[in-house]
């Protein structure tokens, strides 16, 4: 029914948390030396997640009847009663998906940086053995 607009929310939260961080990455004169990603471009990977996964479920919705291009938009909210399946749906299908995405997001955010941390280790114990 709904489900798309909690992690949309996220991704419109994180999508202007992103141009702050990169804001001041840019403003900030000192390069980051420990060997990891930028928090800019890691949070640029959980925005694109997330709004894809909530254009893709919101087309999905579209595809079935679920939204109208009249307000209010979802057909849910016409009647009280599927309201409160629309809000039960966003509440836990919607938070799940949302959650799920950001801990995906996480553990991938974590291996990166440990991946790039061990490729410079390895560089540079080649680079001290020639």
């Amino acid at each position: 029914m709904a489900c798309f607009i909690v992690p949309a929310a996220e991704a419109a939260v994180t999508t202007i948390i992103q141009k702050a961080v990169k804001r001041s990455e840019a403003n900030s004169d000192h390069e980051s030396t420990d060997n990891k990603i930028r928090l800019s471009e890691k949070l640029k990977w959980l925005n694109g997640m997330l709004w894809g996964g909530s254009g893709l479920l919101a087309f999905e919705h579209l595809w079935h009847g679920e939204i109208s291009p009249f307000f209010p938009f979802l057909t849910a909210a016409n009647d009280p009663a599927e309201t409160v399946k629309m809000l039960h749906e966003m509440a836990t299908s919607g938070s799940a998906m949302a959650i799920l995405v950001t801990a995906v997001w996480g553990v991938l955010a974590v291996a990166a940086d440990k991946i790039i941390g061990s490729e410079k280790t390895e560089k540079s114990k080649a680079g001290a053995a020639a």
